[in-house]
């Protein structure tokens, strides 16, 4: 399904989009990227069946790539790109994933280089689970299997299919227990007014059913380096958030060509496909404006949302303004 409308607000038309395989559903396109000459290229998280014979609740998620040609009436579908060398452990107690890849978003970098995968990772030794990362080089976006590279130890060597993985933001605790403790489903942006990516993520953490735990965001200047990210802060408790479970957390930016990839100094967050709150991002030697943006105000350092000051160099706020989404999926 495809929704359009003349901005984030809508109102929207939606219809069903034609898909060209049909091995890989079910699926849900996550990221999504136009090129100059209109050419869509997409991303899905795909769950597969019978992963656990006896336990249809559990499968082990794969990472596709889709292309459009006609503004995204109809896909075609080049294949998975992101796979688990792992087998499934089907004594999970997550309730959901054996083992596998998803729950990701992509990022072009500011050269063209490289498209970015921030995903989770659910299978495995508990080292390589969190939030992982890997890249396709831009001119491989048309022949994307077996093209996909993930980091391990400092190098970008390993195959997305199979390949090991240092996670850039580590499970404390593995996927496979009940209580686990993890960063998952990161969503990241370049920021025009930081200069600098921006990943936000849920967190589950540490009791049964996969509770939300808060959104945490953390910063970048170099995606080619996964050393150089900042700490995770945690900018919302997930009690707080109205939507129950409360996952999903995206910015859609305001300015004019702004999206969920790319957005500037204030910004809508997206919890759940709904938007309750403006994000507004503010260097710490800012001066609050006399005006401040539609009730918020913006005072620094340090980064976050409408709370106590901690996290990066900036600080974000927003204000109750429910707007509603409907391209963003809710799957659990």
């Amino acid at each position: 399904m495809i929704s359009r409308g003349p901005d984030q607000f809508g109102p929207f038309e939606s219809a069903p989009v034609d898909v060209s395989r049909q091995e890989h559903r079910p699926l849900w396109v996550e990221a999504a990227w136009r090129d100059e000459d209109g050419t869509i290229y997409g991303w899905y998280h795909h769950e597969p069946g019978e992963v656990c014979p006896g336990k249809p609740g559990l499968t082990a998620p794969k990472i596709g790539a889709v292309v459009s040609f006609d503004n995204g009436a109809s896909v075609i579908d080049l294949g998975i790109v992101l796979e688990s060398g792992e087998a499934p452990d089907c004594n999970a107690k997550n309730g959901f994933f054996a083992s596998g890849h998803g729950d990701f978003s992509v990022v072009l970098d500011r050269g063209k280089q490289y498209f970015y995968f921030l995903f989770t990772n659910y299978g495995g030794d508990v080292r390589e689970q969190g939030i992982v990362i890997a890249r396709l080089a831009f001119e491989d976006r048309m022949r994307p299997v077996g093209a996909v590279r993930k980091y391990y130890r400092g190098e970008w060597e390993e195959p997305g299919i199979g390949g090991r993985m240092t996670p850039i933001f580590a499970a404390s605790r593995a996927w496979q227990s009940e209580d686990t403790d993890s960063y998952w489903g990161p969503s990241i942006h370049w920021n025009t007014a930081l200069e600098r990516y921006v990943v936000l993520m849920n967190r589950s953490c540490c009791a049964p059913g996969w509770p939300q735990e808060g959104i945490y965001l953390a910063a970048t200047y170099d995606l080619a380096d996964p050393t150089y990210w900042s700490r995770a802060t945690k900018i919302l408790d997930g009690a707080s958030i109205p939507e129950h479970p409360g996952y999903y957390p995206q910015v859609m930016g305001l300015e004019a060509g702004g999206t969920d990839t790319e957005a500037g100094l204030v910004s809508r967050l997206y919890i759940m496909g709904v938007s309750h709150w403006y994000l507004r991002f503010a260097y710490a030697e800012a001066t609050p404006p006399e005006e401040p943006y539609d009730g918020t105000t913006t005072v620094g350092p340090q980064a976050l949302l409408g709370g106590p000051q901690v996290g990066l160099n900036n600080r974000l706020h927003f204000r109750p303004k429910p707007q509603v989404n409907t391209n963003r999926r809710v799957r659990r």
